[in-house]
Parts: C-alpha cells; sequence; structure tokens
C-alpha cells in the first residue's frame, strides 16, 4: 500500500485487484453492491486512485510525486498506461510537465498494439516501429556483452553508458521521442517474460528523474477465446 500504483482506464486493474487479496469478489464484479469494475481507494488500501477514464494515469502520478517531494516522503510511483490511451493529449500535457522533475517516477507503457480495436494514428504507428525493431535490441544486447568480457574495464563502461543519456541508444531511434521529452527510456522489453522485467525495474527505479519503461505485451495472451478475438 505504501508505495502508489496508479491505472489508466480502470479494467487493467484486474490481476491488481486479484493480487491484493480480492480474487473472491469477482463473483459479483460490476453488480449492485459488488466488487467495482475500477480501482476504488474504499475498496483497498492498495488503490491509490480512483479512475475509470484513459489518459490520466500520469497526470495523477505526478500529482503523487509532488506531494511525496514536498512532504519528505519516500514511496515510489508508477503509472500505468497502455498504447491506446497514449492517444489521449491530456497524457502528453502531463509528460511535458513531468520532464521537469528530479526524482524518480516510473512510467509503464503497456504497449499491446490494441485499444479496445486496433489502434491508428501516428503515435501507433511509431510504436510500432520501435516494437519491430529487433536489429537495436540485439545490437544494444551484443555490444553490452562484448564490453562486459573486457578485463578490468568492461563492467565499469557498461555502467558508464547506462548512467548517461548519451548511451548507445541515443544514435538509434527507439525511444528518442520519449528522450527528447526529457524521459529517460527503457525498453522495449518482454512483458511476458518475468525475469527481464524484474531486471529493467530494478534499473528504472534507480534513475533519479522520470522513466518510461516501453513494455510488449499480447492482449489475451494465454486465453486462446481472447487471443483470437482481442477486440471482443
Amino acid at each position: 500500500p505504501e508505495d502508489k500504483l496508479i491505472w489508466d482506464v480502470g479494467h487493467q486493474c484486474y490481476t491488481h485487484k486479484i493480487l491484493t487479496g480480492r480474487a473472491d469478489g469477482f463473483e459479483n464484479l460490476r453488480r449492485a453492491d459488488g466488487m467495482s469494475g475500477f480501482p476504488k481507494r474504499c475498496e483497498s488500501d492498495c488503490d491509490s486512485f480512483d479512475t475509470g477514464h484513459s489518459s490520466t494515469s500520469i497526470s495523477a502520478g505526478l500529482g503523487y510525486v509532488r506531494s511525496r517531494d514536498l512532504l519528505g516522503k519516500s514511496y515510489r510511483v508508477m503509472s500505468v498506461i497502455g498504447d491506446g490511451a497514449l492517444t489521449g493529449g491530456m497524457a502528453y500535457e502531463a509528460m511535458k510537465n513531468v520532464a521537469e522533475l528530479k526524482k524518480n517516477f516510473i512510467i509503464i507503457l503497456n504497449d499491446n498494439n490494441m485499444s479496445i480495436s486496433d489502434n491508428v494514428g501516428g503515435m501507433s504507428r511509431y510504436l510500432g516501429n520501435i516494437r519491430t525493431a529487433e536489429s537495436y535490441t540485439e545490437l544494444k544486447m551484443n555490444v553490452t556483452n562484448t564490453l562486459k568480457k573486457l578485463p578490468k574495464i568492461g563492467e565499469g563502461m557498461v555502467n558508464a553508458i547506462h548512467r548517461t543519456k548519451n548511451g548507445i541508444k541515443q544514435f538509434i531511434i527507439p525511444g528518442m521521442l520519449f528522450e527528447n521529452m526529457g524521459l529517460t527510456y527503457l525498453g522495449p522489453v518482454d512483458g511476458h517474460n518475468v525475469p527481464q522485467m524484474v531486471k529493467l525495474f530494478q534499473e528504472a527505479l534507480r534513475v533519479e528523474g522520470p522513466v518510461i519503461v516501453h513494455v510488449l505485451t499480447k492482449k489475451g495472451k494465454g486465453y486462446e477465446p481472447a487471443m483470437r478475438h482481442p477486440a471482443r
């Protein structure tokens, strides 16, 4: 409950509700006197923001970060936003203001190439280019692995690259839009690979300032009817 996990478009929070002691409540989901289909602070102290609309989570997270810093608290704030909700102008207004932060704030971009139906527009095409840029990820991993093999200096060079915004990623396209807005970009990462996710989140928590973690997921993964008809 201490750390603030803020969901965009409230129905993203179903798994969160299961993991925070409310699995039994799904029998009466969205019924009178039953469990809400959205995060509700009155329902659980693990829910930090009441929301049902899209594109609001980054603004809400920024509010929590400002409040945390003014009160001298040390809790962590993470806002989750989908690529569908990233089409909303409020998200961009929030990122513009987030770029001024000097303290850690994590934005998790859950990118499954879908909103309610297929995504359209410029941001969708931009994320699509990142999503398919396997050569970038392979190059980054190959360079990192090669540097680590250098005796005595290899690890230091890798750490220096991770710390500086003038690292390898500056010279290659993916994530540059966010970097140019003032956010540190990490990813893309396979959202169904837990060890990779843990490693990247640990790295994100060490960043001084705002960081966006680009997570690639597949809508309905593991449930065959949803994978066949994701828009339904």
